[in-house]
């Protein structure tokens, strides 16, 4: 499996074929549209993730060391926003989820181009993802 640095090296590579950021846009989109499809029954409040404009549920399964996200959202760009950190996080070891600067986000320039508010909901994401980390990482221990 890939690491978190592999696939975020790969997103980087991917988000540099667009040479504007309206093909930027579009791919974040697919990438949205490319999530799994998220349970009705974990699209429940206590999966939501606070600090967000939209509606993001962000579901976890923690398997053999491993935790394994699932997420959705009621927006197609703050979907596609979730998708990548998904696409990122997921199937990682708690401590690496922890430990890892998320470097993409720069790299890509999403930042530059998303609403504050969207940056702030992103950054929640981020967060929440992390905690899930720190939870499983004290449970294992």
């Amino acid at each position: 499996m890939a690491t978190i640095n592999e696939r975020q090296d790969e997103i980087i590579e991917d988000f540099s074929l667009f040479d504007d950021w309206m093909g930027k846009y579009e791919h974040l989109i697919e990438f949205g549209k490319s999530l799994p499809l998220l349970n009705k029954e974990h699209k429940i409040e206590e999966n939501e993730v606070k600090g967000c404009q939209s509606k993001v549920w962000l579901h976890t399964e923690y398997k053999d060391g491993k935790i394994y996200f699932t997420a959705d959202s009621n927006a197609i760009i703050t979907k596609g926003i979730i998708g990548l950190l998904v696409h990122i996080l997921s199937g990682q070891k708690p401590e690496e989820i922890i430990n890892n600067e998320l470097y993409f986000i720069d790299k890509i320039g999403l930042k530059e181009h998303l609403t504050p508010l969207r940056s702030n909901g992103m950054v929640s994401m981020v967060k929440q993802m992390k905690m899930y980390a720190l939870g499983y990482k004290i449970k294992a221990s």
